[in-house]
């Protein structure tokens, strides 16, 4: 037993309490992988975007796997903006002004947001008109994914940020080395409650992400249903 463990009896406990907040982390990361790239699929298929997949790199820190989130994202919310802009040049004012008016029936602003894709794209699927107003009627964009941005790069920003996504099985002490660096394992506590904050804000706002493309996505199903 480490000298540390006989002075701070807590600390096994701790350690164990460290790996499993490691390894929800990675998994909450995983899942806004796959989201994102669910997401990006929609927009490719029938909005005439271009968004790359990505990928969670194993063998890369956590930072490194929160920048490429961030880059994906952030390719999303130009795609949507400009989407928006492509709605603002070719509808008269009336029009683009109904497409944000809450009190337009929806399936009204899809005809009339379908109507610019066709003209935009040459072509466009029966659902574009409905995943663009999805997506610009909605806070995923606005709110949802500028949230989740900013977290993604507190933690990366973080103690959290250096340790490789792999270090699960290197084995605990390894873990350890990763995590807390020179700090000395007293410190194990300062460490679980750093890891606590960032993750209890990071599940919330991965939740509504993932909610709100579960909404869009499920639509683009019953269409084509």
């Amino acid at each position: 037993m480490a000298l540390s463990d006989l002075l701070y009896p807590d600390n096994p406990k701790r350690r164990q309490e460290l790996i499993r907040l490691h390894q929800e982390l990675l998994n909450c990361m995983s899942t806004n992988f796959r989201a994102t790239n669910e997401l990006a699929g929609v927009l490719n298929e029938h909005l005439g975007c271009t968004i790359t997949h990505i990928q969670m790199r194993e063998s890369s820190t956590v930072k490194e796997n929160c920048d490429i989130i961030i880059q994906a994202m952030s390719e999303i919310q130009h795609q949507v903006q400009k989407i928006d802009s492509d709605m603002k040049e070719k509808l008269e004012p009336v029009l683009y002004q109904k497409l944000y008016d809450i009190k337009e029936p929806e399936l009204e602003k899809i005809a009339i947001a379908h109507k610019v894709f066709s003209i935009v794209l040459g072509e466009a699927t029966s659902t574009a008109g409905m995943v663009a107003i999805k997506l610009l009627g909605s806070n995923l964009i606005t709110l949802t994914v500028s949230k989740l941005v900013s977290l993604l790069a507190q933690i990366g920003a973080s103690v959290l940020g250096g340790i490789s996504i792999t270090i699960l099985g290197l084995g605990i002490e390894m873990i350890l080395h990763a995590i807390l660096g020179a700090m000395e394992r007293n410190q194990l506590l300062a460490a679980v409650r750093s890891y606590e904050k960032h993750l209890a804000e990071f599940k919330a706002a991965s939740e509504k992400y993932q909610r709100a493309i579960r909404e869009v996505t499920s639509l683009v199903r019953q269409q084509v249903q």
